[in-house]
């Protein structure tokens, strides 16, 4: 896969190398001297930083736009951002764009009809966490979908749940909800009905925040 990152700071810098470590193709688009030195020191090689400006179309096409799987915009700056999402995908017809949101209200802009496939809202996505740990005893939000009301959430199985070690098939789950894991440390198990949920093992999740509110309940400390 090759991706185009514009953005050299913490997050994109990070992005890179999680990326070329798994043998992906990743190129970097910066142009602060801090950021650059910063990508060379932890490990960013020449030839995947780009020095410029992420809404550059010359640089861009110099990057390999045309033949990229994604680009995702992660400067500091959302104006810069939401023109470098907008380049990607209408000029250039890149497949995935993703987006970071640095303020919070601006991320109604953030949408498909500015070339937004996906965005990163981390403050959102911190307010939901904490919002979780208050209200819910056994649910953490690992991801808000930025198109409707779902999120993907990781679901604790307390010792104390009525629907321990039962299969799923017996557990009565909400219907706006989908199990997508189960795990305990490293196995991972894709569920089917004949899987067991025992105490202690995660659930990884699809839910809107009713489902939420009932898995809580369902894998809680008692219905």
């Amino acid at each position: 896969m090759k991706v185009i990152i514009i953005g050299g700071g913490q997050v994109g810098g990070y992005i890179a190398k999680l990326l070329i470590d798994k043998g992906n193709s990743a190129v970097v688009i910066e142009n602060k001297e801090k950021a650059l030195q910063a990508l060379e020191k932890n490990g960013i090689k020449k030839e995947n930083i780009m020095v410029g400006d992420g809404t550059d179309a010359l640089l861009l096409e110099k990057s390999g736009v045309r033949r990229c799987d994604a680009v995702v915009c992660v400067t500091g700056n959302d104006e810069t951002n939401l023109a470098a999402a907008m380049m990607a995908k209408f000029e250039y017809d890149v497949p995935k764009v993703i987006g970071r949101v640095n303020n919070p209200k601006n991320a109604w802009l953030f949408n498909a009809g500015m070339g937004v496939d996906a965005k990163i809202n981390q403050a959102d996505l911190i307010g939901h966490m904490i919002a979780d740990e208050m209200n819910y005893q056994s649910i953490m939000t690992l991801m808000r979908m930025s198109k409707g009301k779902y999120s993907i959430v990781r679901v604790h199985v307390d010792y104390h749940s009525p629907n321990a070690n039962k299969p799923i098939a017996e557990i009565k789950l909400p219907a706006h909800a989908l199990l997508i894991a189960v795990y305990e440390d490293d196995e991972l198990i894709i569920p089917h009905g004949e899987t067991v949920i025992r105490a202690g093992q995660y659930i990884l999740a699809f839910a809107d925040e009713a489902a939420m509110e009932e898995l809580n309940r369902i894998f809680g400390a008692g219905e």
